[in-house]
């Protein structure tokens, strides 16, 4: 297939890329190829590279800075995806997009599934939502992968975050109350590669296996990474005065997938140990 990738050299973009190269032509734009809340560029990108699919992998995912960016979040989550999926319709050009936990409120208790009522929290959750129902009117050829506490090999994340503040200090201060499944994205590019060689289409849950608190996520980064001399602490979300709330408790429930593909993603903790013990920090 020739397969264009919008946000190529974003942390999931690049992973994707690696991935999908060996086995077919893949083409990358990225913010400095293409404004996609413009229709017009999303048009002609289409009408130039004449893909066989298009995989949308940028964002504005600065979850606090949406707050104060609101119609920025919305024009790069929302609009821009209705841009991409109206610049496809005329060929019926499949569409991946990604969507995010945040799109719910984390109050449901046990794993969410695929269809769940949404409620948002926050303005970044409110924009990643609008996307998909701007997406899901727009084209009824989409592939729509939810997925969450996504780290890579290319740019800012938590592990990278965590990292940084234990080499600097002693004492490092996470939140408890906040639980969710980190994921590789190399394990997700892997996971898209299977739905879209197989032809899915509508929505999946995609995260590796098993969850943990942002707290308990550090503490196993700091080990991997034999930073035993680091301390963590657990916090409740209220002593943080951060613009966005979180959902306390976002997990998927991966079982369509499973039941799709016949296979399981990585528990995360042994994703993360091969994350740490390559390059990838």
């Amino acid at each position: 297939m020739k397969i264009l990738i919008l946000g190529h050299k974003g942390m999931l973009g690049a992973d994707l890329r690696t991935r999908l190269s060996a086995g077919h032509e893949v083409v990358g734009k990225d913010i400095d190829e293409i404004d996609i809340t413009n229709s017009a560029a999303c048009l002609d990108a289409v009408e130039e590279v004449k893909p066989d699919i298009v995989i949308n992998a940028a964002a504005f995912t600065d979850v606090d800075g949406c707050e104060s960016n609101r119609d920025w979040c919305f024009a790069v989550n929302a609009l821009a995806v209705e841009n991409i999926a109206l610049a496809c319709k005329p060929q019926n050009i499949p569409i991946v997009h990604f969507s995010t936990d945040y799109i719910f409120d984390g109050s449901k208790g046990s794993p969410y599934v695929e269809d769940d009522s949404p409620r948002p929290l926050n303005v970044y959750g409110e924009s990643k939502r609008k996307g998909e129902e701007l997406l899901l009117a727009s084209s009824d050829n989409v592939l729509l992968i939810r997925s969450q506490w996504l780290y890579g090999a290319h740019g800012k994340n938590f592990v990278r975050t965590i990292l940084e503040k234990g080499r600097s200090l002693d004492v490092v201060e996470v939140v408890d109350d906040q639980i969710g499944s980190p994921t590789y994205t190399a394990d997700l590019a892997q996971a898209v590669q299977r739905l879209i060689e197989s032809g899915q289409r509508g929505v999946f849950h995609v995260t590796n296996r098993g969850s943990c608190s942002w707290f308990e996520f550090a503490k196993k980064i700091f080990e991997f990474a034999g930073m035993n001399g680091v301390q963590v602490r657990p916090i409740k979300s209220s002593q943080l005065t951060r613009p966005a709330k979180r959902p306390a408790y976002s997990v998927f429930s991966c079982r369509k997938f499973f039941e799709t593909t016949g296979k399981t993603m990585r528990f995360w903790q042994v994703a993360l140990s091969d994350y740490l013990s390559g390059t990838g920090y």
